[in-house]
């Protein structure tokens, strides 16, 4: 296994393509070119010590090709949960090599969706994949097991996999994931679908009975068993903890807050010498899976994939953003703390994590794996590169992303470190989204399924899951 400080060989030059705006400047919202300035993190560099300079200084948004040659496919991808980290992923690099994909999207809020539902290589299908069975029943619909009167959307569903000979999946706790992801893997089934790729977790119970079970994690895997039963010629990837969580705004787990004195902190539970697996899901998870896709069913049928590109340690994590960021970033090992208003399937997610990466651990070798299988962790991040050579890192997120997204979330720090002005309301901005996450209904109404939605100049959606 490597480790940290070991150089990782590989390539760095993909083009990541953001989505257009309506004169075509696919620049960030609050880009230098509409405020007359440019905070020095979208300049690009990396420290010499980054594990990710081995071969290439170039940054993110250089070109990157794919690990091997790729002629213009004629297949169809079917997709669900279109505007998450994953799903987008994949979108943005498939259709951009011929793929043609239908997608599923609970509705057309957002840069993201609007990104997948303007691109003439996708057919849009908008619904929730649950239904309620009655207009005024206003329940949590995230929370895990059995709802009654909850149902699952087979129409929709259906229509999905007409003339899809491929398919990514990425459940998430919306309605009943179990019984949702069971009607997928039927539907595909049914319609011949010839690689079917799900987007698994573990349920740390089965491997360990000590181990307390996550809810929504035990729902995938009772989902890939399920499509292992059904005998779909099928791929299960695991993610490790999306690089993009990090953010000041006040959500749990992961929140990178920011001090008086400019520093930043993460308060979690997890051991601080234990390594955990690390994803970029929206940089990283498109050119893996369609690596998958190329290989096909006959190299990774019934195969579980480690998709995670570092191994790092909490404390080794907070070295990376330091010197992504060249500020003071620390590591507090603390109980989760909850300070805004979230959905109670994440709710008691959160407390199962609690108990499985327990605060009384004191030895960092007894942690459990994060992936439950310790053979599949032991894999990072060979088995991710072996897919796809040009990941970012922590490091490069930290100086390229983070900001980019804390701006657009309406922080300013990133103009202090060279006195630089920062746009008017950004503060303003910020103080709603914490406001509307505090006053949000049933958390039906906020799309926390995959990570952040941009809508306007901020991103006021915000992933519940790791």
């Amino acid at each position: 296994m490597p480790s940290s400080t070991n150089p990782i060989p590989i390539q760095t030059n993909l083009a990541i393509r953001p989505a257009p705006s309506e004169n075509g400047n696919t620049s960030s919202p609050k880009s230098s070119a509409a405020h007359g300035t440019r905070h020095k993190h979208t300049r690009s560099s990396y420290s010499e010590s980054s594990p990710l300079t081995a071969m290439s200084r170039n940054n993110s948004l250089s070109f990157r090709p794919l690990k091997r040659s790729t002629p213009s496919p004629d297949k169809t991808i079917a997709v669900i949960n279109a505007s998450g980290r994953q799903a987008a992923s994949l979108i943005r690099i498939a259709t951009a090599v011929g793929y043609k994909v239908r997608a599923q999207l609970r509705n057309l809020e957002g840069v993201i969706a609007t990104e997948v539902s303007t691109n003439p290589n996708v057919t849009v299908f908008v619904g929730e994949l649950y239904l309620r069975n009655k207009p005024d029943d206003k329940r949590d619909v995230t929370v895990y097991g059995h709802l009654p009167g909850i149902l699952v959307n087979q129409s929709l569903i259906s229509q999905l996999f007409n003339g899809a000979q491929l398919a990514f999946i990425n459940t998430t706790f919306y309605g009943n994931e179990i019984q949702i992801g069971e009607a997928i893997a039927d539907a595909a089934k049914k319609a011949g679908v010839q690689h079917y790729v799900y987007s698994s977790m573990p349920d740390h119970a089965a491997y360990n009975p000590d181990w307390p079970s996550l809810p929504l994690w035990a729902a995938k895997h009772e989902v890939e068993k399920y499509v292992r039963k059904i005998g779909l010629p099928a791929t299960f990837v695991y993610t490790g903890i999306y690089n993009n969580n990090f953010t000041s705004l006040l959500y749990p787990l992961f929140c990178m807050e920011l001090k008086p004195d400019g520093s930043f902190e993460w308060q979690a539970p997890f051991h601080p010498n234990a390594k955990l697996p690390w994803l970029d899901a929206e940089h990283d998870v498109g050119p893996a899976i369609i690596q998958v896709f190329k290989d096909g069913p006959a190299k990774w049928n019934g195969k579980r994939i480690a998709l995670a590109y570092e191994y790092l340690t909490p404390l080794e994590v907070c070295e990376a953003f330091e010197r992504g960021l060249s500020r003071r970033v620390r590591y507090k090992r603390g109980p989760i703390e909850l300070r805004v208003k979230i959905p109670e399937g994440y709710r008691a997610q959160l407390e199962a994590l609690e108990k499985l990466f327990s605060l009384n651990n004191n030895d960092s070798e007894k942690q459990p794996p994060y992936f439950g299988d310790l053979e599949l962790e032991r894999k990072c991040p060979e088995d991710a590169l072996a897919l796809w050579e040009g990941p970012r890192g922590l490091e490069e997120y930290a100086r390229e992303i983070f900001p980019l997204e804390e701006e657009a979330n309406g922080m300013t720090w990133m103009y202090e470190d060279e006195g630089e002005t920062a746009p008017e309301a950004a503060t303003e901005e910020n103080e709603e989204i914490i406001d509307n996450q505090d006053d949000g209904g049933d958390g039906d109404n906020d799309s926390l399924d995959e990570g952040l939605v941009m809508r306007g100049l901020k991103r006021d959606e915000e992933s519940w899951l790791a």
